[in-house]
């Protein structure tokens, strides 16, 4: 028997050096279904951004706040649809990877400069954030659980919830974390519910108010440019949604765009109806009191709140999972191809362990949720979900100027660069503020 799977073995690092895409985690498989599109992006779009909502809109208020979160589903909906549209623009050619469309339209060298920084920054940036919030939601399930149980530290809970990542990220493909994606898909829904039903069922709080949460006009200010940060994080799938696709059979006569944007569809409809409930009845119930994580701020019934923050660390769990996949496919792909590293089990298995230990160490030293959501959003999701795919579009199609496409694409490029620009500016005040009583390892 060990002779046959040595065989085995070799036969597969064989195949790998004839062809590394036969090996590489997101082109290893293409046999997914529209409703593996539709769950991928349901658990990268929904995660730890839509329990950050009320709090963005006690930062806005009722009606820039519902105007901001509106307008961002429109228009990132519109982008995904151009990523899906743009992924086999060239016949017989697929562009697998968001920085391959990007070599497309800018050039290979500029293509790369362009795109890899950003969606690194939105790949490992929202892996850390997700430790974050993995870590805080078993604190708070155990803390709501067992309350006068002896204080154990964030530290070590964000430790608990990154050990499950050191097993399942060493599953080898995209298709291969369909079970856990779809087991995130369905938690985000269930929490998302519980968060505003148990909202509305404590009803509007006695000492609610609906006023800005700063007391002078720059504090105002600040928060507002925090709050487009969060509403962007909120819509981060696009980082992914080339590397969704190339999971999805093609051929000329059935394109993978049509089971792809099917599933962006349904994928689209279950954002809606978790992100609107629970930014408004949020925001309702509690005010400018909300907590940066809705979920802390209800406290009964108790096994119910404990329930929906243990459904929001499956969830992360996922999400982690769709997001660190790419990163997995650019370190394989970077060590394969160019550091010229043979393929195989012990290559992939060092790089997502020290992937993993490095955003868990950076998580446990850094636990600001609030401000890296929103810092995260602007300087790196307004980019990738917003503007980027419409200044690709550009490039490639050059519709003609003042034409609907060219102006529609010019608002969404426009609104995304003042995003970028305003949200990091009153994230690092936020983290600023949180960091002075901060204590590391606490």
């Amino acid at each position: 028997m060990d002779q046959i799977q040595q065989v085995k073995n070799m036969s597969s690092t064989e195949d790998a050096k004839k062809d590394p895409n036969d090996w590489l985690p997101i082109t290893k498989s293409r046999n997914a279904k529209w409703w593996y599109s539709a769950f991928h992006n349901v658990t990268a779009m929904v995660g730890a951004g839509v329990l950050g909502l009320p709090y963005a809109m006690s930062q806005l208020g009722w009606g820039p706040g519902a105007a901001v979160l509106i307008l961002s589903w429109v228009i990132t909906l519109y982008t995904l649809w151009q990523m899906v549209e743009m992924h086999e623009m060239v016949p017989g050619k697929r562009f697998d990877r968001y920085h391959e469309l990007g070599q497309h339209a800018f050039g290979d060298k500029l293509g790369l400069w362009v795109v890899v920084p950003q969606q690194l920054m939105v790949e490992v940036g929202s892996s850390i954030v997700y430790m974050i919030t993995g870590g805080k939601s078993l604190k708070k399930a155990h803390d709501t659980i067992w309350p006068n149980y002896k204080e154990i530290k964030l530290t070590y809970f964000i430790m608990i919830f990154s050990s499950v990542h050191f097993v399942i990220s060493h599953l080898p493909s995209f298709n291969s974390i369909t079970a856990v994606s779809l087991a995130a898909a369905v938690m985000s829904l269930s929490y998302s519910t519980i968060a505003w039903v148990v909202s509305w069922h404590k009803g509007v709080q006695p000492d609610v108010q609906y006023t800005s949460r700063a007391s002078t006009n720059t504090g105002q200010m600040f928060d507002s440019f925090s709050a487009l940060g969060d509403i962007a994080f909120a819509f981060a799938g696009h980082s992914v949604a080339l590397e969704i696709q190339a999971t999805i059979p093609s051929t000329p006569g059935k394109p993978s765009k049509k089971p792809m944007w099917k599933g962006v569809v349904v994928a689209y409809l279950v954002v809606a109806l978790c992100y609107l409930p629970v930014s408004f009845v949020g925001y309702w119930v509690f005010g400018n009191k909300v907590e940066d994580n809705i979920l802390l701020s209800l406290e009964k019934p108790r096994w119910l709140v404990a329930v929906a923050n243990l459904f929001v660390v499956v969830h992360v769990i996922g999400s982690y999972q769709v997001f660190a996949m790419p990163v997995f496919d650019m370190m394989e792909a970077f060590l394969v191809l160019k550091m010229k590293f043979q393929p195989g089990q012990p290559l992939r298995f060092i790089t997502r362990i020290l992937y993993v230990g490095l955003t868990m160490f950076i998580a446990m030293t850094f636990p600001f949720f609030g401000g890296l959501l929103s810092f995260f959003g602007g300087f790196a999701f307004a980019p990738t979900s917003y503007y980027l795919p419409c200044v690709m579009w550009l490039a490639v199609y050059k519709p003609k100027k003042f034409s609907l496409s060219w102006l529609a694409n010019w608002i969404c490029i426009i609104l995304g660069v003042v995003l970028m620009i305003l949200a990091p500016i009153g994230a690092l005040r936020q983290i600023i503020l949180q960091a002075r009583d901060f204590q590391f390892y606490s």
